[in-house]
């Protein structure tokens, strides 16, 4: 069974701003950029995934992930992510309503698709899923076997939010790629100690050439 990925990318001026300790204003942009890229990149590259829908109304984003080979669906202005995730859901339902759907997140630098494909796989077993983040507060990936609404509850607490909508957790190891977001300095530190995605790191180095 493949997966068509749903991926929210919000407008890059207003993205990772709790990265303001690390990168300036000039730079969250492009750092927002990259992991959005790299994430894309690797889900791509995942056997279990035949497509990636990114939700957004970012010009250069929608152009730079277009590039890689994400599919392009315009955001719901002013919504907010779990209306942007329902949105692009049932775009991706409306063209083949017999796939399975997953939201996930677009701030996973160091993903690996060897590891996304484990999370797939088990996910396949329920008829709604999801992974928590490394924090263990948030989710990472919201996984809908076909026929099933995605019913997406990211913000504050989602992990505690999607095991109340009846969303069954998954316990895996070895799957730190998938559950290590970045939306904090610490969390960045964390992700390029896993090893992140090409265009994540140039810029990740000159972060680090700068503060020397």
């Amino acid at each position: 069974m493949q997966w068509t990925l749903v991926v929210p990318v919000k407008p890059l001026a207003r993205a990772k701003s709790r990265l303001s300790d690390t990168a300036d204003d000039g730079v969250r942009p492009g750092l927002a950029l990259a992991f959005a890229q790299d994430t894309v990149a690797a889900a791509l590259a995942c056997p279990a995934v035949a497509d990636v829908a990114v939700v957004t109304d970012d010009p250069r984003a929608g152009r730079a992930l277009a590039a890689i080979g994400a599919d392009i669906v315009a955001g719901e202005p002013g919504g907010g992510l779990n209306a942007a995730l329902a949105h692009g859901a049932a775009v991706v339902r409306a063209a083949r309503p017999e796939c399975p759907v997953a939201a996930l997140n677009a701030d996973l630098p160091a993903l690996r698709p060897a590891e996304l494909a484990r999370v797939l796989t088990a996910a396949t077993q329920f008829p709604r899923a999801f992974l928590p983040d490394a924090a263990g507060i948030g989710t990472t990936v919201l996984a809908a076997a076909p026929g099933r609404e995605l019913a997406p509850a990211f913000g504050t607490d989602s992990r505690a939010r999607h095991r109340a909508s009846g969303a069954v957790e998954l316990r895996l190891g070895a799957v730190d790629s998938v559950r290590q977001d970045v939306d904090t300095g610490g969390d960045l530190r964390s992700a390029l100690a896993l090893g992140v995605g090409p265009r994540t790191a140039a810029v990740a180095a000159r972060l680090l050439i700068a503060g020397q």
